[in-house]
């Protein structure tokens, strides 16, 4: 049960990106990247009380817990569980682990994307 809720709520957090990015855009440009600007930071949100409310309310059934957090907030964006990630290293009392933490997901993320882009553009030139 708790695959096929992970796999709907996927589904249905993959066209929610895609529909609030297309909104984001045609509203504010592309000057920037506010669609996935705009998910990152409302999944982050949602994450947030999401988990509030497991934490303090012991709401939700762990297969909806997982539908909602895994599925929805997963397919709408991966950015929110980075930054559940970040912040528990400061709720532990952790800030240099934090920042250790950002600052090397950051800089072997875009290590990682050079890489990919770099090699393809490679293949294909």
């Amino acid at each position: 049960m708790t695959i096929l809720a992970v796999a709907a709520g996927g589904a249905l957090g993959a066209v929610a990106r895609y529909l609030l990015a297309v909104k984001l855009y045609g509203e504010l440009g592309v000057g920037f990247p506010w669609g996935t600007f705009g998910v990152n930071i409302l999944g982050s949100f949602m994450l947030g009380v999401i988990l509030g409310l497991v934490e303090e309310r012991n709401a939700f059934s762990p297969e909806v817990r997982t539908g909602i957090t895994v599925g929805f907030i997963g397919g709408l964006t991966t950015f929110s569980t980075f930054v559940y990630e970040s912040w528990t290293y400061l709720r532990d009392d952790n800030p240099l682990l934090m920042v250790a933490y950002v600052g090397v997901s950051l800089v072997f993320g875009l290590l990682a994307f050079m890489a990919g882009h770099s090699g393809v553009v490679a293949l294909e030139g």
